[in-house]
């Protein structure tokens, strides 16, 4: 029998993040040597990344940096993930993403292809992640990446269950005084989705496309002719409510809208970003 301990189990799954069976097995392999184990362990998992590539990643967590940089701030904000939330919420792949956020910022990648080649290690962002899949047993995906810069920049972190990681991040650019109400902005965000910052950014088909539905429903339930329009316009504003950040009652008051509660302070919303795990 192997010569090792519950001590030296442990010890391995919390460098490799890999599973008890995995470990015991390459431990039996290398007769206790716990430095031949763990790369027994990498050897096998990298020639399980392929057979994993079609798995579905749909647990893991988000993360995101906020740095001074001249004349503001800069945000970056990384989606890790995996198979499984015991995987997501294993200290080893925790801290391994937050070294591929460190590595991203790093680099000022604003995008997945430059997120991906940043170095990281001795190689890149890639090879880090295909050593982790290859070490934790589970497909692991770097999935999208967004940078913003600003005069401040706020974000704010969400987790759905008390034992996992954060799933939702969502960052904002404001303005000095918008940063008064920068979380609560953050905070609303993160709860109600939005999917456009202002009226001007919702695309022209999109909005043609709504107005079509609003006129199609309303004669369908029969509305007078004469007050279609009233009626299409008041749905279509119904629309910018619901996709609209600033056309959006606050969560946090609702008695008024998110662009209102910036008013108030004098402040403005340059930009956002909002990042939900697996969707």
């Amino acid at each position: 029998m192997a010569n090792y301990t519950a001590a030296d189990i442990k010890a391995l799954r919390e460098r490799t993040g890999a599973g008890m069976l995995d470990v015991k097995k390459a431990l039996d392999e290398a007769d206790g040597n716990a430095e031949k184990a763990l790369e027994i362990i990498r050897v096998k998992g990298l020639k399980g990344v392929a057979k994993r590539e079609g798995n579905t990643t749909s647990e893991g967590l988000v993360a995101v940096k906020v740095s001074d940089v001249d004349g503001g701030q800069v945000a970056t904000v990384v989606e890790v993930n995996s198979e499984t939330d015991f995987v997501a919420k294993n200290d080893k792949f925790i801290g391994f993403a937050n070294e591929v956020l460190d590595a991203v910022a790093a680099a000022g990648a604003a995008d997945l292809d430059a997120a991906l080649a940043a170095p990281l290690g001795d190689g890149t962002v890639q090879d880090a992640v295909n050593g982790a899949a290859a070490t934790m047993g589970e497909k692991i995906v770097l999935r999208r990446v967004a940078r913003l810069e600003g005069e401040k920049v706020t974000a704010y972190l969400h987790r759905t269950a008390k034992d996992l990681p954060p799933s939702i991040a969502a960052v904002v650019v404001t303005d000095a005084a918008g940063e008064a109400v920068a979380k609560d902005v953050a905070q609303h965000i993160a709860a109600m989705s939005p999917e456009f910052l202002s009226r001007e950014d919702v695309p022209a088909e999109t909005v043609e496309n709504e107005r079509r539905i609003a006129e199609e429903t309303s004669r369908n339930e029969g509305k007078p002719e004469a007050a279609l329009p009233k009626i299409v316009e008041g749905r279509l504003n119904g629309f910018f409510k619901s996709a609209v950040l600033l056309d959006q009652p606050l969560a946090k008051d609702p008695k008024q809208s998110v662009a209102q509660t910036l008013a108030g302070v004098g402040g403005t919303l340059n930009a956002f970003v909002r990042f939900r795990v697996g969707s």
